[in-house]
């Protein structure tokens, strides 16, 4: 490729290959506080590349591949070549990781624990963890848990958050512009925003913490907490996970030993701060 970038995201090493510039540009500004390992083998690779020579200076289109594809996948226009890259990064994890449960969560820690939130687009989990990152957790990651296999712990992926829409607003009258990437308008998932985690939580990491709660969070109607039972709780997340079944035996014993150790709840609230006052709740009454 003719331009490249490595970036180290939790455990994960990503080298990012482009055809352009512009897009290795984005992501450096976006990942420059994150650490570099120039000499580390990648365990993930991206490529932003045109289909035909012309398309990198005719109407450019971005087509998005690496050491896994999504076939007929539809390119985007050069402007969003940032959205490229990082969804480049999570095709990558979701389709090639195997060191761990994957699980699309997102997740935040305090004193050690962790809460894992796992529900479908649209359902608030990035945007709550996002928020609660801002105070006394440390943001883990808002696409992906990992969960270790032999010790159950989860570990973090704190990529760039992925605001979108309404959320962009809300968490720009809370953070310095300077954690805020370029706006994306008019995505295919509408307006999108990066927000750089907190320096603490790139520099925590490599730090496991222990599940102490599963959320099913749903955004919209009022305020409510179900308790959920293991086997519904293990369905769903076999249903959001993207490498259990290849896993195996591996997969299934983490799996069950989460839902076992783990109170999961679902909860529904109408905004944010509702939302939040529900995972403090929760969380209090998880420490007793």
């Amino acid at each position: 490729m003719r331009h490249s970038a490595r970036i180290q995201v939790g455990p994960v090493q990503f080298r990012i290959g482009s055809d352009w510039r512009a897009p290795i540009a984005a992501i450096e500004a976006l990942y420059a506080g994150y650490p570099r390992d120039d000499a580390r083998p990648a365990d993930a690779t991206v490529r932003l590349f045109a289909a035909r020579p012309w398309r990198r200076w005719l109407r450019p289109s971005v087509h998005i591949g690496g050491d896994f594809v999504v076939p007929d996948a539809l390119p985007l226009p050069l402007s969003m070549g940032l959205l490229a890259a990082e969804m480049g990064m999570n095709l990558q994890v979701a389709l090639g990781w195997r060191r761990h449960l994957l699980l699309h969560a997102s997740a935040v820690a305090r004193d050690g624990r962790a809460v894992i939130m796992s529900g479908e687009s649209g359902s608030g989990k990035s945007t709550l963890a996002a928020l609660l990152g801002e105070g006394d957790w440390r943001l883990m990651g808002d696409e992906f848990t990992l969960v270790e296999p032999a010790s159950g712990d989860a570990l973090a992926f704190p990529r760039a958050v992925s605001l979108k829409n309404e959320a962009i607003a809300e968490m720009a009258a809370r953070v310095d512009a300077a954690r805020l990437g370029p706006l994306l308008a008019g995505t295919p998932k509408g307006d999108i925003r990066h927000l750089i985690p907190r320096a603490d939580a790139i520099a925590a990491m490599h730090v496991p913490a222990r599940p102490a709660l599963i959320l099913f969070p749903r955004f919209g109607g009022e305020a409510a907490i179900e308790p959920m039972g293991e086997g519904e709780a293990f369905v769903r997340l076999t249903e959001a996970s993207t490498n259990y079944i290849a896993l195996g035996e591996a997969g299934f014993a983490a799996l069950t030993r989460l839902v076992r150790e783990t109170p999961a709840f679902g909860i529904s609230y109408p905004d944010s701060a509702a939302g939040m006052a529900l995972v403090e709740r929760l969380w209090a009454e998880a420490a007793r």
